[in-house]
């Protein structure tokens, strides 16, 4: 059985424990809510921006197909990760890590010419990286230390690296992964394709609206420019929906681990008061022994 003194130890340290992650929720907590906002924010823009570009690409004058449009046999894929690189984010990281990884194998079977697709990674976030470096997943580019206020000037880089590629017919395929933000309590893995940017439908009620726009100088100047940025948001979005779920994940997992430090704590106190009243009572016992054998 634990002394007293290691007992107390240990009561001591989980208790200094406990408040280390209620100080983490707390701070996690007041960024949480401006990751929150940020990502509130920004999804109207890019839902308005990717209407505009419907409206460009569904002009009846657009003569030619711009590149970022293009489409041609998958053969070499990229795929931008976006995870944290911090820990203490519960498994946020791991469900990322663990989708990606199924979706890496399940595009790894498949095969276009009867060539095997070609894979890289473009890792954003240290711990991204370092699961998909274990796992044997080539890395071409890493980025890292983007902040807990990420700025559209951060993501641009990834943007012209990746717009840079697939003009370039390096990658076939641009996709990227990340988690988007539900709710406080429910972060979801999300893999989407990027480049080719997917030609928007228009609805019917579009359809009928859009020739009152006339674009200048054309619509294919209008849509050369739309494109890169459209690429850029849509990187700014996913890095947005992935900071507000890291620091929402970290906040539940900081208040878990508080009050599982707090209920350790209570189980120590009752192992501590029992040890202390057996301790009394032996030595009771051994005084009213020890009297009785002097009488």
């Amino acid at each position: 059985m634990p002394s007293l003194k290691d007992i107390r130890g240990r009561i001591g340290s989980v208790r200094n424990i406990a408040q280390i992650t209620r100080a983490m929720e707390m701070v996690a907590a007041s960024r949480m809510k401006r990751a929150q906002d940020s990502i509130l924010a920004a999804r109207p823009y890019a839902d308005e921006l990717e209407d505009a570009l419907r409206r460009v690409a569904g002009a009846e004058t657009l003569t030619e197909v711009n590149p970022l449009l293009a489409r041609r046999p998958v053969r070499r894929v990229a795929m931008i990760v976006i995870t944290t690189d911090r820990g203490l984010a519960g498994s946020l990281n791991a469900n990322a890590t663990r989708s990606v990884l199924r979706w890496v194998t399940d595009r790894a079977t498949r095969t276009g010419d009867n060539r095997p697709v070609e894979i890289e990674a473009i890792t954003v976030g240290r711990k991204g990286r370092d699961a998909l470096r274990r796992a044997g997943v080539p890395i071409a580019a890493h980025f890292s230390q983007l902040g807990d206020r990420p700025s559209f000037g951060d993501v641009t880089p990834i943007a012209r690296l990746v717009t840079d590629d697939f003009l370039a017919e390096k990658y076939d395929e641009i996709d990227i992964a990340y988690s988007t933000f539900v709710s406080t309590l429910t972060q979801r893995p999300q893999i989407s394709t990027l480049l080719p940017v997917e030609r928007p439908e228009m609805g019917e009620e579009h359809v009928r609206t859009n020739d009152e726009y006339l674009f200048e100088p054309s619509p294919e100047a209008v849509l050369s420019r739309l494109l890169p940025h459209y690429v850029a948001i849509g990187i700014y979005r996913a890095v947005l929906e992935n900071n507000a779920s890291e620091q929402s994940a970290r906040m539940i997992a900081m208040r878990n681990s508080t009050e599982n430090a707090n209920e350790l704590i209570g189980d120590l106190t009752l192992v501590y008061n029992k040890t202390r009243q057996a301790t009394i009572t032996r030595e009771m016992i051994e005084i009213a022994s020890g009297a009785e054998a002097l009488g």
